[in-house]
């Protein structure tokens, strides 16, 4: 494969398709009509001397030669940003580009973090994700953002993790529930009740499970639901009990539309981390936020269970 017959153009066109996983979305998303799409991708191709990609039924897959190709494109892609901030930073201007992804949780607290960021420092472009914990697990593998915001980091791979704020997990049911005003519920007592959950693999979920477990208790689930929206309005609709984040759940303990409990072992204290690949060059623009989060770290206030009647 002669390299200098590759173009930047094609390089990113390439990098679209594989990230959309379709030529007509990567082709919306650039602007460009499909058919000068396929061209460019086709030269590339041929160029390569290699298929990057290969059909099967109506989805398209990278292969082999595909898979490396668009991770020299991401690579190729991070150095032009860095080249950027470098001689941004050394003409004494403060630009470059900051791409975050959190979790669905952290949504209550860094989009107001990250407002005064922006606030300070509006020659920063700023891009977020907001997903669960399978979708920012898979993009930090991919290394498509520059920092992620996690309750906990995968083991499973080399990452930097460095905790900025608590997350207390607390015990919540709907008003007038039977438990409401116990002191001191057992966690044995409490898994008996119906609970309503986050998906599989949902951090909240996997650390709810272990301290239940802990205590040789298997919870009782109802529902799995995909979003902490969707927990709190089953609660509250009367259908189980659940465990959430203190920071998910406090306007509605606030309004009475919840109740917290009181049940032993709670809460559940976690952190919230700024994960990154280890060996990862964090820009300017990273580093600077990484620091705002430390500097500007919220405080979770802890409900107090619902006194008896």
């Amino acid at each position: 494969m002669n390299t200098r017959h590759l173009t930047l153009h094609q390089l990113r066109i390439f990098l679209a398709v594989a990230q959309h996983g379709s030529f007509a979305r990567a082709a919306e998303a650039l602007h460009l009509a499909p058919p000068t799409l396929s061209l460019q991708v086709k030269q590339l191709a041929q160029t390569v001397g290699q298929p990057l990609f290969e059909q099967i039924g109506k989805r398209i897959y990278l292969t082999a030669a595909g898979h490396a190709m668009a991770d020299a494109c991401r690579d190729i892609e991070d150095r032009l940003q860095r080249l950027a901030e470098d001689v941004a930073a050394l003409q004494g201007v403060e630009r470059g580009r900051l791409r975050l992804a959190i979790l669905t949780t952290v949504k209550y607290v860094v989009p107001k973090l990250l407002g005064g960021f922006c606030a300070a420092h509006p020659g920063i472009e700023v891009s977020m994700v907001v997903g669960n914990r399978e979708t920012l697990v898979q993009r930090l593998a991919q290394n498509q953002d520059d920092l992620y915001v996690l309750g906990q980091p995968p083991e499973h791979l080399d990452v930097v993790c460095e905790a900025f704020a608590d997350n207390p997990l607390v015990p919540i049911a709907p008003p007038g529930h039977p438990l409401a005003g116990v002191r001191a519920i057992p966690p044995q007592r409490l898994a008996q009740e119906p609970f309503i959950l986050r998906e599989p693999g949902s951090g909240t979920r996997l650390t709810t499970e272990r301290f239940f477990a802990a205590h040789g208790a298997r919870l009782r689930t109802r529902l799995e639901v995909g979003s902490n929206e969707a927990v709190k309005q089953t609660v509250a609709g009367g259908l189980g009990v659940a465990v959430l984040s203190a920071h998910t759940v406090s306007a509605e303990l606030a309004l009475g539309e919840l109740i917290a409990l009181d049940v032993t072992g709670f809460p559940l204290l976690r952190r919230w981390q700024i994960v990154y690949p280890h060996g990862k060059r964090l820009s300017p623009a990273a580093l600077a936020f990484k620091a705002w989060l430390r500097d500007h770290r919220p405080t979770a206030v802890v409900p107090q269970p619902t006194a008896a009647g």
